[in-house]
């Protein structure tokens, strides 16, 4: 599995976020990855929904999706402050300026490099994504076009092809160079 990296240090001190388009993995992978180092994980999304007490959706459909990106971005600020965990974030949150330039500054970014042949049956299945719902795939791979100069930001790149979680997950464990005490 190819890995870029711009990590030079071998310490890990700071939330680990993984960034991607929709249905990339970063839930999965990051739940993985959590239990891996034993810390806390959090789905930015879910903390979101909790937060205002409706789905994503609902919040998309109410409120706008202003309302939803003003609460991202205050969510995320939030969860990079504390201690170190791991995040997956929202799809379009790291496109957003001040969402890339606090994760990159707070967290380690992990960009979780997805074909779009892979994506879209994984999008298929999905109820729960505003912006996949309705939309024709060639919609949909623009806008993964669009995104992936944004996640290219990252300061990691794993390139993800379908293989088994738990290789992705080594792949980034590798990439952060982390004492193996930390990873075993």
């Amino acid at each position: 599995m190819p890995v870029s990296s711009r990590r030079t240090d071998s310490q890990l001190d700071k939330a680990v976020a993984l960034v991607g388009f929709m249905a990339a993995g970063k839930s999965k992978i990051g739940r993985l990855l959590a239990k891996r180092l034993n810390w806390p994980f959090v789905d930015t999304d879910q903390h979101i929904e909790q937060a205002m007490g409706r789905s994503i959706a609902d919040i998309f459909r109410e409120q706008g999706e202003s309302v939803f990106r003003e609460a991202e971005r205050a969510s995320i600020a939030a969860l990079i402050a504390g201690d170190a965990r791991v995040l997956a974030v929202g799809g379009g949150a790291f496109v957003d300026p001040d969402n890339r330039a606090a994760l990159n500054r707070h967290a380690l970014t992990v960009w979780l490099d997805v074909p779009f042949d892979l994506i879209l049956p994984r999008l298929a299945r999905s109820r729960n994504r505003p912006l996949a719902a309705n939309h024709a795939e060639s919609e949909l791979r623009a806008l993964w076009e669009e995104r992936r100069q944004y996640y290219a930001a990252a300061q990691v790149r794993i390139e993800v092809t379908g293989e088994d979680p738990n290789a992705t997950v080594a792949s980034i464990l590798g990439a952060l160079r982390l004492p193996p005490a930390l990873t075993a």
